[in-house]
């Protein structure tokens, strides 16, 4: 090696050309030469490359001689070595030979005995290794038969935990190939049996919860109705207090220690919950999901769609019922299952419902012709949206469709209180009413707040009313309470001023227009007519009670209410009817008096005879007074007492007045004049009795009935006076007879004609009298024609 680079410098030096020389140097690196041959022949002169290659092997070969030629010596003492080791080798070998022999001799035994060693071993571990893989197959299999022993008790979890354990520890390293193909086989057949039953399991308590949802909402409701009632025990009770305590009584107001606690509703969700636990070890978490989903959105659909076969009156407890049932198993869902359900899912379900309940209920309510099927309809709503409060749902869109149909209520409500009204008004015989007990008293008289005094009356109690004005007043306070009750647990807590504004309606356009009917009817008599007068009075007194009752019924202590400027409108339009009732009963007093009266008829106004006693007519009319103002006293109050008395006297008064204008008398003489001073007097007499036993006398001091007599008083005394022309003194008439107009008495002066024209007339003991009266009154008929 070390003497090739002087021999290629030295093929250089003797004129090697360049091919050779890099043809030498890729043989003598070891190189391929195919790409060198194949350019050569691709350029058609192989010739060159041949003859290179034999000038190579030509200089090689002078190489190899010369190298043989160097190392030759070294060659030879080599071989002389060399078999100098061999002759050592030999010995070498036959010592080896004998040691082997006597090795042979000596080991064999060992070499047996090595030989069993080694087999043993090999049992061994075989066994070993047999021992490992049965244990291994016992686990698995012990495992399968778990798995079968919990698959066959529905076990699913368990049976699952067995296979997961099967797949993750001992699958892979299963030394039974049958036994790991088999089970490999079997683990997709168990876990979709798994699936298919509890899928079928799931679609049992679906079912199952379906058909509970009913029970769950109506006891949840009935829970709130429970809350509901304690809570309306305790605010009657702290109203009375208030009230006991404003009227000055000693009243404590505790509040109940004990406050029973409704028990939690009870359903099971264990089934769903098992569901979605086996369906995530699955690894099927999200398609259960929306399994779920799927399925309660299915039922919600089914369970919004209303009964056609049966009313909704009749079956909305049940179909509010179930709604209220499937909102409170999902709110329980939401909060227990652990990512079965969201928020948003929920939400879904609840907006869903809510637009189709409002709709339900809108066109029920506008097909209802009842107030009583709208009230039970609207309560259940309430405590439908008091039961689902506590779940967090919001249910003021469904409120407020009650508020939007609360007109069409009262507007119902209404047109039954003036059926029951007018049927009350109807069948009242308008006689008072006769109390034979304290409960009657109670029942008719305080529960209206309608007695004059605190202290009980005597039994039998005669009542100044008739049967109309408590019947009435039940009427009225059912309508509070059914306006109440609407109103109550709606969308808007402070309903008080709605309810008065509805009472004021009931009150003014149902009552007020029932009483003007019958006020205005046919065949009304006076006593029919002063007994509806006094029924009226005693309505407008209740219109208070009304006002505190409402105020109760809502809440608002009644100090709130007794303040000025706080009553009905309604007392005020019923003051007014009662007016006109005193004037339909004034109408028939007067009708009735002028029968009696008939004056034209029951007086000989040119009679000359001077008749002493009474006309029978005006006993009629003192009796028929008598009976009138002692009815009247019993029924009315004295302002009305004095209305219906003074108009009765005023319209004799303006009646004998009449009879003197009548066409049908053309003279009178002072015979007839005698005659009905004579009664006039009488019925004076009558007027100062009855104005003094009344207790008007008290009230009226500076008032009087014998006043209402004034015009027909004056008239006679002028008539009767022995110096008429007086009349025209304006001082004597201002003071005598303001009462008198001047065209009138000028029409009776002239038919007034003196009863001396008998033919002893002149031979009479009063002729002088008689001839300075008669001249007096020629002066006053002159006096008044040139006035007039």
């Amino acid at each position: 090696m070390d003497a090739k680079p002087p021999k290629r410098r030295t093929a250089i030096e003797n004129g090697e050309t360049g091919e050779d020389l890099v043809l030498a140097t890729l043989i003598g690196n070891g190189d391929d030469l195919g790409p060198l041959v194949r350019h050569a022949f691709e350029m058609g002169r192989p010739e060159p490359l041949v003859q290179q290659l034999k000038h190579l092997m030509k200089k090689k070969e002078v190489e190899i001689e010369e190298l043989c030629k160097t190392h030759y010596e070294e060659f030879i003492r080599a071989v002389d070595e060399l078999r100098g080791v061999l002759v050592d080798a030999e010995e070498l070998k036959s010592d080896l030979a004998s040691d082997n022999f006597r090795l042979q001799e000596v080991g064999s035994a060992l070499l047996l005995k090595l030989e069993e060693l080694l087999e043993s071993y090999s049992i061994k571990k075989s066994v070993t290794e047999a021992i490992k893989m049965s244990k291994i197959c016992i686990e698995v299999l012990q495992l399968c038969v778990k798995c079968n022993t919990h698959l066959s008790a529905g076990q699913f979890y368990l049976a699952l935990k067995a296979v997961d354990l099967i797949e993750k520890n001992y699958l892979k390293n299963i030394p039974v190939n049958k036994i790991k193909i088999v089970i490999e086989k079997a683990i997709p057949i168990i876990k979709a049996h798994v699936e298919k039953k509890v899928t079928t399991h799931f679609n049992e308590w679906l079912v199952h919860i379906r058909s509970s949802a009913k029970n769950i909402g109506q006891t949840a409701i009935g829970h709130a109705a429970s809350a509901r009632q304690r809570e309306e025990e305790t605010l009657e009770r702290q109203r009375k207090a208030e009230e006991m305590n404003m009227y000055g009584m000693e009243f404590v107001y505790t509040l109940d220690e004990e406050v029973s606690e409704e028990s939690p509703l009870k359903f099971d969700l264990t089934p769903l919950h098992r569901s979605y636990h086996i369906h995530a070890c699955l690894g099927l978490q999200e398609q259960f999901r929306e399994y779920y989903y799927k399925n309660r959105m299915l039922q919600l659909t089914s369970d919004l769609q209303i009964s056609s076969s049966q009313a909704f009156v009749e079956s909305h407890h049940v179909y509010l019922a179930q709604i209220a049932g499937y909102f409170i198993v999902e709110d329980r869902v939401l909060r227990t299952s652990g990512g079965l359900l969201s928020d948003e899912q929920v939400e879904t379900m609840w907006e869903t419902t809510v637009a189709k309940v409002t709709s339900v209920l809108e066109t029920q309510f506008s097909l209802m012709r009842s107030a009583t099927h709208l009230l039970l309809v609207k309560d259940y709503i309430t405590l439908l949206g008091a039961a689902l409060t506590q779940y967090g749902y919001k249910v003021g869109s469904i409120l407020e469709v009650l508020d939007k149909s609360r007109d069409k209520y009262h507007d119902l409500l209404l047109e039954e209180c003036r059926q029951q009204i007018s049927n009350i008004f109807s069948n009242d015989t308008c006689e008072q009413m006769v109390m034979k007990k304290d409960a009657d008293y109670e029942s008719n008289v305080l529960a209206f707040h309608l007695q004059a005094s605190d202290i009980m009356p005597a039994f039998p109690y005669i009542a100044p009313f008739s049967s109309m004005v408590p019947d009435s007043c039940r009427v009225v306070r059912s309508f509070i309470k059914g306006s109440v009750d609407y109103l109550s647990h709606g969308v808007n807590c402070n309903f008080y001023d709605t309810v008065r504004k509805y009472l004021d309606k009931l009150l003014i356009d149902v009552l007020n227009e029932v009483i003007i009917n019958k006020v205005h009817s046919t065949g009304l008599g006076e006593s029919q007519a002063m007994q509806i007068a006094a029924n009226i009075s005693y309505l407008e007194r209740a219109c208070d009670f009304f006002v505190q009752h409402a105020a109760q019924l809502c809440g608002i202590p009644v100090r709130a209410v007794e303040r000025p400027r706080a009553g009905l409108t309604a007392q005020a339009i019923l003051k007014t009817s009662r007016d006109e009732a005193y004037l339909a009963l004034l109408n028939l007093v007067h009708s009735k008096l002028e029968e009696f009266m008939a004056l034209t008829e029951n007086i000989n106004w040119t009679s000359e005879e001077l008749v002493q006693n009474k006309n029978d007519y005006m006993n009629e009319v003192v009796f028929y007074l008598e009976t009138l103002l002692s009815k009247a006293q019993q029924i009315l109050p004295l302002d009305a007492l004095y209305k219906v008395g003074s108009g009765a006297l005023e319209h004799i008064s303006n009646s004998i007045v009449a009879a003197f204008l009548s066409d049908s008398v053309k003279r009178f003489n002072a015979n007839a004049v005698i005659v009905i001073n004579n009664d006039l007097k009488m019925l004076e007499n009558f007027a100062d009795e009855r104005f003094e036993s009344t207790g008007l006398k008290e009230v009226y001091k500076d008032g009087s009935f014998r006043g209402c007599l004034i015009e027909a008083r004056q008239l006679i005394n002028l008539l009767s006076s022995s110096q008429p022309e007086n009349f025209m003194n304006p001082v004597i008439r201002q003071k005598n007879y303001n009462a008198l107009d001047y065209k009138k008495v000028g029409i009776i002066c002239d038919k007034f004609k003196d009863s001396a024209d008998g033919i002893f007339g002149s031979l009479s003991s009063r002729n002088t009298k008689t001839n300075s009266r008669k001249k007096s009154m020629d002066v006053l008929k002159k006096r008044l024609k040139d006035f007039n």
